[in-house]
């Protein structure tokens, strides 16, 4: 499929509905990537209000906080998301009863760890699912390598990703919450990032 990019990322760059609607309008298998932090039920509602089966992709790394999981529940049964949970081979339980805890991001094992909970996942979620359009609610003010991006890319495996969300500010994504009824999460850790300016390594793969 030929695409070109600089047009689409002039156009529709700044308007996500559209770009929503441009990128299902492509008629290929899409997935939405979630982990279910803040503002999250924004990429949800939006892309399930035009395609409402698509598959909705968690990594849950099982190092999430309760009210995590309570968001997840909330979000998924209010939207009726097609949800699909993606688990490490081993539970936490597991790897903490070897390894202890989750290690520091200065100490070597954290690249292990974060490619046990998350990156092994997703590339098994990729392989499940076999996207071509893979919709992620990156956001430009999250970290320098994000500020970078487009919304509109192209991966060296030719999945096209979709970053509707890229140059919406946090008041946006509060205005479109309280307009649709969202409900929302503020209580949420990512321990494959440690800092919330770090990139977890899934952007940087993929």
């Amino acid at each position: 499929m030929s695409l070109d990019l600089a047009h689409i990322n002039a156009t529709l760059g700044r308007n996500a509905c559209g770009l929503v609607d441009w990128a299902l309008g492509l008629g290929q298998d899409a997935i939405v990537t979630t982990n279910f932090r803040p503002f999250e039920a924004v990429i949800l509602h939006m892309v399930t209000q035009v395609r409402p089966d698509v598959p909705v992709v968690w990594m849950d790394n099982g190092y999430n906080t309760e009210a995590t999981y309570r968001f997840a529940d909330e979000v998924s049964q209010q939207l009726k998301l097609n949800l699909r949970i993606y688990l490490p081979r081993r539970s936490r339980a597991h790897r903490e009863a070897v390894e202890g805890p989750t290690p520091a991001l200065d100490d070597p094992r954290h690249a292990a760890f974060t490619e046990e909970v998350k990156l092994e996942p997703f590339a098994r979620a990729l392989r499940e699912t076999a996207p071509k359009v893979w919709f992620t609610a990156l956001r430009a003010t999250d970290t320098a390598v994000r500020a970078q991006m487009e919304p509109v890319s192209l991966n060296p495996d030719g999945l096209i990703k979709v970053a509707p969300l890229l140059h919406w500010s946090s008041k946006e994504l509060y205005e479109y919450c309280e307009k649709h009824g969202l409900p929302n999460n503020f209580d949420y850790v990512d321990p494959t990032k440690g800092e919330d300016n770090r990139e977890c390594g899934l952007h940087l793969a993929h």
